[in-house]
C-alpha cells in the first residue's frame, strides 16, 4: 500500500527517527520564542506576531495546558477531530487498509491479472504495456508498493522466457506502480493524507493529476519497452506464456467491477456531494464489505477468514498509524500548527519566509520538491511524510505566494518519483533483490529515466503555478 520504512540494511525505524527528532524539539522549543500570525488577516510575513517568551515543556503534564514530552504519543494520537489529523486520518488509513485487504483475500485482483498476463502473453510488447498501466494504475488508485514484489516473481519466468532481462520485470511493476503513486489523483495513503493534513480538500485539483499521471505513465513505459526491445536476447519464443489460468468467475467479475463502481462513486462523492475523509473512508468500507461477502457466498473465502484478513488489512497500517500519531505529537511539542496560535513552527515558518522573501513564486515550489525528495531518503513512508512535512510546507508556501495544491503536489512528486531509488526503501530493495540487481546496477539501469522524470514534476510545478493552481 504505501513504501515501508523497514529495509534490508536495517535503518534507523521512522518511529525511531521521530523520537530521536522529539527529543531535539524537547531540548530547543524552550530557547525558541513563539510566535503567531494575526487573525482575521491573511497568513504573511507582516502579520506576524513574536511572543516575549518560550514556550514551556514539562517531562510529563496532567495539565492540558502544558506540554509534556511524555504525553506526545497520547496526544498526537488523539488530537484533530473526525475530519482531519491525527484521528480522523488515521481511521481513515486503518478502514481503507482493512478494505483492501478484504479485496486482496477475494483474489479477484490476482485473477484478474493472471487473465490479463494469458491475453496478451502472445504478443509481448502489448503484454509489457497492459502490465505497465494496470499497475500504474493501482499505485494511483490502491497506493500499490510492496505487494508488486509477489507478481513480480510470478512473471519472471515469463519474463526470462520472452527474452527480456530480469530488470524489465520490476519496471513493469514496481515502478509502474511508483509511477503511478506519485501521480496520482485519489492515493489514499498519499495524496489524499497530505490534502487532509494541509487542509485542502480531499481529491480535489484531480484534472491536472489525471494528466500528469498519464504524461508520466506513457515516458515511463516508453523507456520500458526501448529499453526491453534493446536488451533483449537474440534467441527467443514469442509464443513463452504461463500455464493458461482458470477463467474469471462472477465473483472475479462482480468485485472487479465493484472496484471500478467505487472508484466512480468516490469521484462523484467529492465533486457533487462534498464528501471528506469519513464518507471516502466509509465508501471504501463498503467496497471492502461487498467484495468479502462475495468472496463468502462464492466459496473463496470462510466467514472467519474474511473477518481475519480484514484484521490483517488493518494490522498492515498499523505502523502508519503509529507514525501518523507520533509526528502530530511532534508538532505539538512545537506548540501545534495553528497560525494563529503561539508555537515554534510559526516562528520557522516566519525565519524561513524571511529567508526566501522575494523568491519567484516558482523557485519557491521547486525547492519544495527538492526538499521532498529529500526528505524521503530519511522517511519512506508516503503516509508519514505527508504527516511530517506538510503543516510546514503548506504553512511556508502560503507566506511564498505558493498555494497548498501546489505544495501537495511537490510532496507527492518528490516522495513518489524517488521511491525509484532510495535505498531505504524497503519494497525497491526488495524487488530488485527478487530480481537478482544490486542496487548500484539498479541505480545505472534507472537513474537516467529518473533524472528525466524530475525534469517532468519541475516542468508540472511550473505549469501548475502558471494556471494558478488551487
Amino acid at each position: 500500500m504505501s513504501s515501508p520504512a523497514a529495509t534490508p540494511s536495517r535503518a534507523p525505524d521512522t518511529l525511531l527517527v521521530l523520537l530521536g527528532v522529539a527529543v531535539f524539539f524537547a531540548v530547543l522549543v524552550p530557547f525558541v520564542p513563539a510566535g503567531w500570525f494575526l487573525a482575521g488577516q491573511p497568513v504573511s510575513l507582516a502579520s506576524y506576531q513574536q511572543g516575549t517568551s518560550p514556550l514551556s515543556i514539562a517531562l510529563f503534564s496532567s495539565d492540558d495546558s502544558v506540554t509534556g514530552f511524555l504525553n506526545l504519543f497520547f496526544d498526537g494520537f488523539t488530537s484533530g477531530g473526525r475530519e482531519s489529523a491525527a484521528i480522523g486520518v488515521i481511521a481513515f488509513v486503518l478502514t481503507v487498509g482493512g478494505a483492501f485487504g478484504l479485496i486482496q483475500a477475494s483474489g479477484a485482483v490476482d485473477n484478474g491479472l493472471k487473465r490479463l498476463i494469458a491475453a496478451t502473453g502472445d504478443h509481448p510488447r502489448l503484454l509489457l504495456s497492459a502490465l505497465f498501466v494496470a499497475f500504474s494504475l493501482g499505485g494511483a488508485v490502491f497506493g500499490m508498493g510492496e505487494e508488486t514484489i509477489a507478481f513480480l516473481a510470478l512473471l519472471l519466468p515469463l519474463i526470462r522466457q520472452l527474452g527480456y532481462p530480469p530488470e524489465t520485470g520490476v519496471m513493469v511493476t514496481y515502478m509502474a506502480s511508483q509511477i503511478g503513486f506519485g501521480t496520482s489523483w485519489m492515493n489514499p495513503f498519499s495524496v489524499a493524507v497530505a490534502q487532509g493534513v494541509a487542509g485542502v480538500p480531499l481529491l480535489s485539483g484531480a484534472p491536472l493529476r489525471m494528466a500528469v499521471w498519464a504524461s508520466f505513465t506513457a515516458a515511463a513505459l516508453a523507456f520500458t519497452l526501448r529499453y526491453a526491445q534493446r536488451h533483449r536476447a537474440a534467441t527467443h519464443s514469442d509464443h513463452a506464456v504461463l500455464a493458461a489460468p482458470a477463467p474469471l468467475t462472477w465473483v472475479d467479475h462482480s468485485i472487479l467491477l465493484a472496484v471500478l463502481a467505487t472508484v466512480a462513486w468516490i469521484i462523484w462523492g467529492v465533486v457533487a456531494g462534498g464528501y471528506y475523509i469519513p464518507e471516502i473512508a466509509t465508501q471504501f468500507f463498503a467496497l471492502g464489505l461487498f467484495a468479502g461477502t462475495l468472496a463468502v457466498i462464492g466459496g473463496r473465502l470462510h466467514a472467519n477468514d474474511a473477518a481475519a484478513a480484514f484484521v490483517e488489512g488493518v494490522r498492515a497500517l498499523v505502523p502508519t498509524a503509529l507514525v501518523i500519531a507520533l509526528a502530530k505529537g511532534l508538532l505539538g511539542l512545537l506548540g501545534g500548527s495553528d497560525p494563529h496560535a503561539p508555537s515554534v513552527l510559526n516562528t520557522m515558518l516566519y525565519v524561513i519566509g524571511n529567508a526566501i522573501e522575494g523568491t519567484p513564486e516558482l523557485i519557491a515550489a521547486w525547492g519544495m520538491l527538492l526538499a521532498q525528495a529529500g526528505f524521503n531518503f530519511f522517511v519512506s513512508s508516503g503516509s508519514a511524510q505527508a504527516t511530517i512535512t506538510m503543516p510546514l510546507m503548506a504553512g511556508l508556501g502560503e507566506l511564498v505566494g505558493v498555494s497548498k495544491q501546489i505544495s501537495v503536489l511537490c510532496f507527492q512528486l518528490g516522495d513518489g518519483l524517488t521511491n525509484l531509488v532510495i535505498p531505504t526503501s524497503g519494497a525497491m530493495m526488495g524487488a530488485i533483490g527478487v530480481a537478482g540487481l544490486s542496487w548500484l546496477a539498479w541505480i545505472r539501469i534507472i537513474g537516467r529515466l529518473v533524472l528525466g522524470l524530475l525534469a517532468m514534476a519541475a516542468l508540472a510545478i511550473a505549469v501548475a503555478v502558471g494556471i494558478g493552481y488551487v
